[in-house]
C-alpha cells in the first residue's frame, strides 16, 4: 500500500507542477497566456505566428553575443510580458533568438504573462506581479546573486543584446527610470506624506517624466491592483506635471467614478471640459453620474 501511495504522489505532482503553466484566457474571442509560460507555449498557434516570425527575422549582433556569452550565465532573468502587445511579441521573440545564440539555460528564466483587462491591469493570474513594480511590458528584469541588477522596460534604447550587456556592466539607465524614481518615493514616504508633498514632488521629478502617458499608465496598474489611494495620488501628480492635459483630468474622474465617488468625480470631469468644452468623454463622464 505503502508503495502505491508513493507512485501516486509521484504521478500526480508533475500534473499539479506542469498545469501551473501556459494558462490561457480569452480577450475579444482571442486566447492570451496568463501567468507563468514556458518558451514551448509561444511556438503553438496563435502565438506561433508572430514568434516565428519575429525570432527568425532578427540577427542578433555576432560581438555583442560573444561578450554575453561569457557573462549571462552568472545571472537569472524574470521576464513580463502580454501575448497582446505589440511590444512584447517583438521584443520576447527577438530575446529568446539572444538566449538561444548565448546557450543561456532556459530554466534560469522566468516568464510571466500579464492580462490587459480593466480589472486585472498588468496583474498576472497568481499575482506573480506584486512587488515588480510592473507598468510596461514587456519588462525584462537581471538578478545576480538574487539582488536585481537592471531591468530592461518595453522596449531597448540601442538593441536587446547590447542593452542586456550595458545592465550587466552597470553601464544602463532604462526607460521610464522616472517612474521607478517615483515609485519608491512613494513606497518610502507612504501614500498620505506623498500627497501632501505633491508639489515638492512635481518640481523633483519634472525633468524625470518625459510624457504625461508615463505617470498615466503607472497610476491605472496601482488602482485597478487595489492600491487605489496610491493609484489617485500618482495621477494628481501628473495633473501637477501636465496642468494643460485634459485626459489627467478624465482619467482622476473615472476613477472616481468607479469608487462611486459622484462628487470627486464630477469636479474632474467639469475641470476636464473647462479646458476642453467640447470633450466628449467628459460629457458621457457627467451624463452616467447625473
Amino acid at each position: 500500500m505503502k508503495h502505491k501511495l508513493t507512485l501516486l504522489v509521484l504521478f500526480i505532482a508533475p500534473m499539479i507542477f506542469s498545469q501551473s503553466f501556459n494558462k490561457e484566457i480569452r480577450i475579444d474571442s482571442i486566447p492570451n497566456l496568463i501567468g507563468k509560460f514556458t518558451k514551448e507555449a509561444l511556438l503553438k498557434e496563435p502565438y506561433a505566428a508572430w514568434f516565428e516570425k519575429n525570432y527568425n527575422e532578427y540577427e542578433p549582433d555576432a560581438e555583442v553575443i560573444s561578450l554575453l556569452e561569457n557573462e549571462l550565465s552568472k545571472y537569472t532573468i524574470t521576464l513580463f510580458m502580454g501575448t497582446w502587445c505589440g511590444d512584447s511579441k517583438i521584443e520576447v521573440s527577438r530575446f529568446y533568438k539572444i538566449m538561444e545564440a548565448v546557450n543561456f539555460p532556459l530554466d534560469r528564466i522566468t516568464a510571466i504573462a500579464v492580462s490587459n483587462q480593466r480589472e486585472t491591469y498588468k496583474q498576472s493570474i497568481g499575482g506573480e506581479q506584486e512587488g515588480f513594480n510592473i507598468h510596461r511590458v514587456p519588462t525584462f528584469i537581471l538578478y545576480k546573486n538574487g539582488k536585481e541588477v537592471n531591468r530592461i522596460i518595453e522596449h531597448p534604447i540601442t538593441t536587446l543584446e547590447e542593452d542586456l550587456w550595458n545592465s550587466i556592466q552597470d553601464n544602463y539607465t532604462p526607460n521610464y527610470d522616472g517612474v521607478t524614481y517615483i515609485n519608491s518615493l512613494l513606497e518610502k514616504m507612504g501614500v498620505e506624506k506623498f500627497r501632501k508633498k505633491q508639489l515638492a514632488i512635481a518640481r523633483k521629478v519634472q525633468n524625470k517624466i518625459t510624457k504625461f502617458s508615463e505617470l498615466n499608465t503607472y497610476s491605472s496598474v496601482l488602482f485597478y491592483a487595489k492600491r487605489t489611494e496610491e493609484g489617485i495620488a500618482i495621477a494628481e501628480l501628473n495633473t501637477q506635471l501636465y496642468p494643460s492635459e485634459v485626459s489627467g483630468y478624465i482619467n482622476l474622474g473615472n476613477k472616481y467614478s468607479y469608487l462611486q465617488n459622484k462628487e470627486k468625480a464630477m469636479h474632474y470631469y467639469k475641470k476636464a471640459l473647462s479646458l476642453d468644452p467640447k470633450n466628449n468623454m467628459a460629457k458621457k463622464g457627467i451624463e452616467l453620474l447625473l
